[in-house]
């Protein structure tokens, strides 16, 4: 049986993991710490910096594939890898569209697909090419990192070029955070769009689902996202598999997007399982990770059917009690058909630890009870409750 290495031991490859069994695939992990999430539940954990050439390139010894549940393996160093004879899914060249913000708006925009109007942002004269782009495009300014970031992190909203987002800017620039500048969408909502690619070509898409943020967070997830005409959700499902594979993605790719009055405008992409599709785990005939190890192991690709008519995630994030397995009981009596997904990392305000998924007919039901499982595994209490309080 084949034997898939994962750099990255974050909880993405945990989920993985269960995929892999399943399927009877042995999957390996380069992991940070013998502490990352997955590092404590997969048997073929090395220890390492994935970033490190040596550590890539030992790791990869003994894997028929490498792939990544996260961004940030430099380029290089992943075609270094491939050179050696160990095939990399995506490759470095599709995966520099998700590391390169830069790179991703160029490339789409070339292709024809419609993003953001942009900028890059030069070291000299930073604040005057701010100016230029908002007499162009009006305020607010979106100001990204070119790489890195996640989660609200690497992105900064400009209501104004005064005088403390010109030292902002300044500082940024000082630290060789390379920045680029893109016009503040006026959206409806936020969608994303899911596919999977093979070496083989085959591609498959899911349902199309609307994300919920807060504070730059996902929150929640629906499946299908209500209300979308069909022809939209077409659209959203052409728009990634027209992607996927004139980026040359073997994976999944994860394309994000607003619902404007002007149609669909694509914001961020992601080469690899992603937030936007764990509800595919119980929601759908074909978890998302599942359909990742088979489209790097190019096997045909499974189907994304859901098996029910609404699928709600809710990602539960760290509250003022680290004791989440307390309240279980709480949730479990309450809701048994919601499905709760922890991640085995430590408890942090703010941070995502773990999902809860909910499925049925209907959808103010489903959310509700999402909701309801999410709130108390974070603060021991309903978010009604908790909010009349305050």
């Amino acid at each position: 049986m084949p034997v898939v290495g994962m750099a990255g031991g974050g909880q993405l490859a945990r989920m993985t993991q269960q995929a892999a069994i399943a399927l009877g695939v042995s999957l390996r992990v380069l992991a940070a710490t013998p502490n990352d999430a997955a590092a404590k539940v997969v048997s073929g954990v090395r220890v390492g910096d994935d970033r490190s050439l040596d550590d890539l390139l030992a790791f990869g010894q003994g894997c028929d594939v490498v792939t990544f549940d996260h961004e940030h393996v430099p380029g290089a160093h992943i075609r270094k890898l491939e050179s050696t004879g160990v095939p990399c899914r995506p490759g470095p060249a599709a995966l520099a569209h998700a590391q390169d913000k830069l790179v991703m708006r160029e490339r789409l925009s070339g292709m024809g697909v419609p993003c953001p109007a942009y900028a890059p942002v030069p070291r000299a004269e930073p604040l005057k090419t701010l100016e230029d782009f908002a007499a162009d495009h009006g305020l607010p300014l979106v100001v990204k990192a070119v790489r890195g970031g996640y989660d609200g992190k690497g992105v900064w909203v400009l209501d104004a070029l005064d005088e403390a987002a010109g030292d902002m800017i300044r500082d940024l620039l000082s630290k060789d955070v390379d920045l680029m500048v893109e016009e503040h969408v006026a959206f409806t909502r936020e969608l994303a769009a899911l596919v999977a690619r093979s070496p083989y070509g085959q591609g498959a898409a899911y349902p199309i689902v609307e994300t919920v943020q807060e504070g730059g967070i996902c929150t929640e997830v629906i499946a299908p996202a209500p209300g979308l005409p069909k022809d939209v959700a077409a659209e959203a499902q052409r728009l990634a598999l027209t992607i996927a594979g004139e980026l040359g993605v073997v994976g999944l790719l994860a394309v994000e997007l607003f619902e404007t009055d002007r149609g669909l405008i694509v914001n961020e992409l992601a080469m690899r399982p992603h937030n936007s599709g764990h509800w595919t785990i119980e929601g759908a005939r074909t978890s998302q990770f599942e359909q990742h190890l088979r489209a790097v192991l190019d096997l045909p690709l499974g189907s994304t059917e859901p098996t029910a008519a609404y699928t709600v995630m809710a990602n539960v994030l760290g509250g003022d009690d680290p004791d989440v397995y307390a309240r279980y009981i709480h949730v479990m009596a309450h809701d048994p058909a919601v499905k709760v997904h922890m991640y085995a990392k430590e408890s942090r305000p703010g941070r995502k630890i773990g999902h809860v998924t909910a499925l049925g007919d209907d959808l103010d039901d489903v959310r509700e009870r999402a909701r309801h499982a999410a709130a108390y595994l974070r603060w021991g209490t309903r978010m009604k409750e908790r909010e009349g309080r305050r």
